[in-house]
């Protein structure tokens, strides 16, 4: 979950290798009307939103081998909570930083729809994860390969006897 620039896709690449996972970047799910209207600089109403969180949800639900991962904004609890109405189960992922530290990230980067002058928008309408949501919290200051085995960690925490190979199945 997460504000743009806060290194979701990213952690969610490596964390999807390094389970043997499938990985899925949420961005590809959103209709051209959504992605029209954020290229336009106009943040997503929850109309917009809420269709596009279930299609996530059915790729979260999706039977996969290895596991999926995926990478979803899901700014507020209700989302995640829509989220969760799909896969009971679900593990997110809260990368947490800075907007200085993310806007400047923004400049060093160009997306195909998402302006980065919305991203306060996006930390205005962030509900950060809290403690009764199955997940954990990183510090995106963290390089991206610390982030990912400070998650697998805590995935194998929680997988009989902290095997690894079982944590993609828990992954979701």
């Amino acid at each position: 979950m997460g504000v743009q620039g806060s290194g979701k896709s990213t952690i969610g690449e490596l964390l999807a290798e390094r389970l043997g996972a499938q990985f899925l970047d949420g961005d590809t799910l959103h209709p051209a009307v959504n992605k029209a209207v954020m290229a336009a600089g106009n943040a997503l109403q929850d109309e917009h939103r809420l269709p596009w969180l279930h299609e996530v949800g059915r790729c979260l639900a999706a039977d996969y081998p290895n596991g999926i991962v995926i990478a979803c904004s899901a700014l507020k609890r209700s989302y995640r909570d829509l989220l969760r109405g799909h896969v009971g189960d679900l593990f997110v992922v809260d990368p947490e930083g800075s907007i200085d530290l993310i806007a400047a990230r923004l400049r060093a980067r160009t997306h195909e729809f998402m302006p980065p002058a919305l991203l306060q928008s996006q930390f205005d309408t962030l509900e950060v994860r809290t403690d009764d949501e199955r997940g954990m919290t990183v510090d995106i200051v963290e390089p991206p390969g610390t982030i990912v085995e400070r998650i697998v960690a805590a995935l194998a925490a929680e997988t009989e006897g902290g095997e690894v190979d079982r944590v993609a199945d828990h992954a979701r």
